[in-house]
């Protein structure tokens, strides 16, 4: 799971709807993903592989996007899109996801090596909607230190989330932002909280 995308795969506390249009249906589907140059949606459309699709959201009060998607990949009901996109909606669909970030509704796990050390670096919202890749991480990967220093929200699933990686997997936490720190400094003077080591 070290980082090897071009683009970071972006998670949400929750799915944006997004609009497709296909075959001269509509459907109101839900973002699993997204990326700069794409996305992967939840739909009931029977979207086919190779074929275009017309894809219409907006993250969080965002500027509305609408983009051409083109179809790349499916499993059951979850289709992987490619943007076909011009330069303006690359800019919008850029702010959209800084902005969504910056407000912790938004956050991006990667995993990178430094000195022979796995560093895990989470930005935006810490919340249970990165507990699949986290737990990846942790088990597949092996991972030494959690990076929080660009953690913008956290909710108490996300706090269970470290508790697991620090107790569990012996994960230390090294950059912490404020509200992170704060929220981790609560947690552990509560009765019955997991001590971090």
């Amino acid at each position: 799971m070290l980082e090897q995308r071009r683009h970071q795969r972006i998670r949400f506390s929750s799915p944006p709807r997004v609009y497709i249009g296909y075959g001269g249906a509509v459907d109101v589907g839900g973002i699993e993903n997204l990326s700069l140059s794409g996305l992967m949606v939840r739909t009931t459309l029977g979207l086919e592989i190779g074929h275009t699709a017309g894809c219409e959201f907006s993250l969080f009060g965002s500027p509305l996007i609408d983009v051409p998607l083109a179809v790349v990949s499916r499993i059951g009901d979850v289709f992987g899109g490619r943007f076909q996109t011009g330069p303006i909606n690359q800019i919008v669909i850029e702010d959209a996801i800084e902005a969504a970030l910056a407000l912790g509704h938004a956050s991006i796990l990667s995993v990178r090596e430094v000195g022979g050390r796995k560093i895990m670096r989470i930005t935006g919202g810490l919340n249970g909607s990165l507990r699949n890749d986290l737990m990846h991480a942790l088990t597949r990967v092996g991972v030494d230190e959690m990076d929080l220093g660009s953690v913008t929200a956290v909710d108490q699933s996300g706090l269970a989330l470290c508790r697991v990686a620090t107790g569990r997997h012996k994960v230390a936490i090294g950059a912490q932002s404020q509200c992170f720190a704060d929220a981790w400094q609560l947690a552990q003077a509560l009765p019955g909280s997991i001590p971090p080591g």
